[in-house]
């Protein structure tokens, strides 16, 4: 079976698994692991933050980045399509008090007239959230000048900004922008390697010194505290090492897919993710992936008339060319 639901569905290396099993572990709730320590200080320092820290998931991570920037009964903007607002089961109104507002597509003009400052009986923005690279966008990369600009905008209203930095590696790959300078737009940024780089659990809140000794409380509340995590925290140590730099693989066999079914790609792939609008088809998108997964590929009905398909590390190129046989015979 070919799977192309999600970059999360790879396995650990050889590799990986042996650096997972000579861990040199330690309780973490007591702060005394060291191998979650040094991956915590090596990804800060890498994106220029204070601090860091070890969660067990991407949710886990970004509620506690909003947590950190809005209060109970504060609201959020950000895409409509983003994963806070999707994907994370009300999290941000079930477990901070957070409520929502979104926008159709980043253009700052439009996003600076949702802003609701405070004072009589309107709901305060208190913060902003981009999401980089864009999952239901296809994968999107999200322009320098774009998130500077959203930057701006945050300072001239005194509002948080947050980065949604799951796949935050492909966007440094694809545009070449340091994480550095990705990390000096934010004020909380929530990484995960779990996806693209191939480990088994585990993402990082990034933030000051004095939110992160804030989210190690947050994250106790919400029951993330874990002992001997340094087995989890050597595989991201060793996909840091090894597997951000062959993300380019992955885009370029997503770029092999996409123009094969070019003219169902929605929007330009630049990373490893392509969605596929059905909408002119007389295929839903539930009906292509059930009749793929009979042929021997898996991927994701996002919609009724949206798919999408994610390469990844366990992808070979023999797999695309075969992906790509079983879908232009089903397509129309």
């Amino acid at each position: 079976m070919i799977d192309l639901r999600s970059d999360t569905v790879t396995r650990p290396t050889p590799g990986m698994r042996e650096a997972m099993a000579t861990a040199e572990v330690g309780d973490d709730v007591y702060g005394e692991d060291p191998t979650v320590t040094a991956l915590e200080r090596e990804v800060a320092e890498a994106f220029g933050y204070e601090a860091a820290l070890w969660t067990p998931t991407g949710t886990m991570a970004n509620q506690i980045c909003l947590q950190l920037l809005v209060a109970p009964g504060q609201e959020l903007l950000c895409d409509v399509q983003a994963h806070v607002a999707r994907y994370e089961m009300g999290a941000a109104a079930a477990y901070g008090g957070i409520t929502t507002r979104t926008w159709p597509e980043l253009s700052v003009p439009d996003i600076e007239a949702l802003v609701s400052p405070p004072g009589g009986y309107s709901v305060p923005t208190a913060a902003l959230a981009v999401e980089n690279t864009h999952n239901m966008r296809g994968g999107t990369v999200l322009p320098l000048a774009q998130l500077r600009a959203m930057r701006e905008l945050a300072d001239r209203y005194e509002l948080g900004l947050h980065c949604d930095g799951a796949r935050i590696w492909h966007a440094h790959v694809a545009d070449g922008v340091a994480f550095a300078e990705y990390g000096r737009l934010f004020d909380t940024m929530s990484v995960c390697l779990s996806k693209g780089l191939g480990a088994p659990a585990g993402s990082l809140v990034l933030s000051s010194a004095d939110r992160i000794a804030r989210a190690r409380v947050i994250r106790k509340r919400l029951g993330g505290g874990m002992r001997q995590v340094g087995i989890l925290a050597a595989a991201g140590r060793y996909a840091l090492a090894h597997h951000v730099d062959r993300l380019a693989d992955d885009h370029a066999k997503a770029a092999r897919l996409a123009g094969a079914l070019d003219r169902y790609v929605l929007g330009e792939v630049r990373t490893n993710i392509v969605v596929l609008d059905l909408s002119g088809t007389p295929l839903t998108a539930p009906e292509l992936s059930a009749a793929a997964e009979k042929q021997g590929v898996r991927f994701g009905a996002i919609s009724a008339t949206a798919a999408r398909l994610v390469t990844h590390y366990d992808v070979t190129d023999d797999d695309i060319d075969r992906a790509t046989n079983v879908l232009t015979t089903l397509l129309p």
